[in-house]
């Protein structure tokens, strides 16, 4: 039976990764935020732009591949109806690309929740991509008064926050 990587084998592994490219990995910490489900591995490396140049294509492709290496080595569960069993929960940040993101993506989905709040109808964000949406979802299910749902397909695949008045 396999089992579960914990915190310090993926910390192991992304290092393991990072220094198989001729990069050198200054430091690596492991963060866990309040409202998310998320577990951040801020990395330190000697050359970052490696990652972050070309809208982060190097970055994204690193988190993929830890994912796929992670969900490899965990046992499989007998699959729950609507749950897709995958680990989007873990997040490798390079000099804060990520986090300059998701704060830039949580920004808009509030001043979109607060456009839908104010009209009390449906509001559509513009195309994103699903680690953007997913941010979206996230922020929106903080909130009492209002639902999103993801429509569309593809490049063109958005996010459409409505309101659905106080419960």
């Amino acid at each position: 039976m396999k089992n579960i990587m914990n915190n310090t084998e993926i910390q192991n592994l992304i290092k393991e990764i990072i220094q198989n490219m001729n990069i050198s990995v200054l430091n690596i910490d492991v963060l866990k935020e309040d409202n998310s489900q998320t577990t951040w591995y801020s990395v330190s490396v000697d050359q970052p732009h490696f990652f972050t140049s070309r809208e982060g294509e190097a970055l994204h492709s690193l988190n993929h591949l830890i994912r796929r290496i992670v969900e490899t080595t965990t046992p499989q569960s007998p699959p729950q109806q609507g749950v897709e069993e995958r680990h989007e929960g873990i997040l490798i940040d390079i000099d804060g690309f990520h986090k300059k993101r998701v704060e830039n993506v949580r920004a808009v989905a509030h001043m979109i929740a607060e456009r839908a709040r104010y009209f009390q109808s449906s509001v559509e964000v513009d195309p994103m991509s699903a680690f953007d949406r997913r941010i979206v979802h996230e922020y929106v299910s903080n909130s009492s008064d209002l639902k999103s749902e993801s429509t569309g397909y593809g490049p063109t695949r958005r996010v459409v926050i409505k309101y659905i008045g106080k419960i």
